[in-house]
């Protein structure tokens, strides 16, 4: 008997050489939940515990011909975009991604977990214009909402204001990530109408690195695997506040989440 395939899940985004996030954090992810991931890579970091020492983007035509290739080929359940660097790469992208019928999950990628740039800054114009308008999901921290409508969130009653000021932006469903404010991490899930507050225990636990790319991930992971938005953010979150539990350290910094805690 030929087994059926899992359902694929393509993954847009940079090469992490430290292995904790990116395009590895992504396809560990992915493997995790039961689907298969594929990827494009627009740009290559060099990249470890303690931070990023470099990166090199790709050019518009590698990366649409890797999309073309996986897309007119093989097709997919579901779509995550990660760091994508450059006006030209995000209109690239986004481009393609319009003619694609399968939910889209957008991580505004801005700045690493060490604070480090991966995002020029003409980019975010074209992040709000073009890549936002064709996303299912996007799901940004607090310097990205700053970032993308200079909303600056201190504390859990700022996040329904910025969701609706992303939202206006073009996505249909937005995820605010408040991990960043005092207290138990509260995130905001919102359509423009209905709102899904998520809580999670605060871990004891300085290596979390990827965990923005591995939330984004496991939401499209669960979304290919069928879930409705709402159902897929919950699961995923799940996944995620288990992964950030199992943390280790990994050289002299910040560690990644453990992909794999579910064994």
């Amino acid at each position: 008997m030929t087994p059926n395939p899992p359902p694929r899940v393509l993954t847009i985004a940079g090469s992490d050489s430290g292995g904790g996030a990116g395009i590895q954090a992504d396809l560990k992810t992915m493997l995790a939940l039961g689907t298969h991931g594929m990827s494009v890579i627009a740009a290559v970091t060099a990249q470890n515990s303690l931070g990023v020492q470099g990166y090199w983007e790709l050019t518009p035509e590698a990366v649409r011909a890797q999309l073309d290739s996986v897309l007119d080929d093989i097709g997919a359940q579901a779509v995550k975009t990660g760091m994508l660097a450059s006006t030209a790469l995000v209109e690239t992208v986004a481009e393609r991604l319009a003619t694609v019928g399968a939910p889209v999950v957008v991580d505004p990628v801005g700045v690493s977990k060490h604070g480090d740039s991966l995002l020029a800054p003409d980019a975010v114009t074209a992040v709000r214009s073009a890549l936002l308008p064709v996303a299912t999901v996007v799901t940004p921290n607090l310097y990205e909402v700053e970032q993308l409508t200079g909303i600056k969130v201190a504390d859990e009653s700022g996040l329904r204001e910025a969701a609706e000021a992303v939202k206006a932006l073009g996505p249909t469903w937005v995820l605010i990530k408040g991990g960043h404010l005092p207290g138990d991490p509260v995130d905001l899930l919102f359509d423009g109408t209905t709102e899904h507050r998520f809580t999670a225990p605060r871990h004891d636990n300085r290596h979390t690195h990827g965990t923005g790319c591995t939330l984004a991930s496991a939401i499209a992971s669960h979304l290919a695997l069928g879930s409705d938005v709402p159902t897929a953010v919950t699961k995923a979150k799940a996944y995620v506040t288990g992964a950030i539990a199992a943390g280790f350290p990994l050289g002299a910094g910040i560690g990644p989440v453990d992909h794999n805690w579910q064994r």
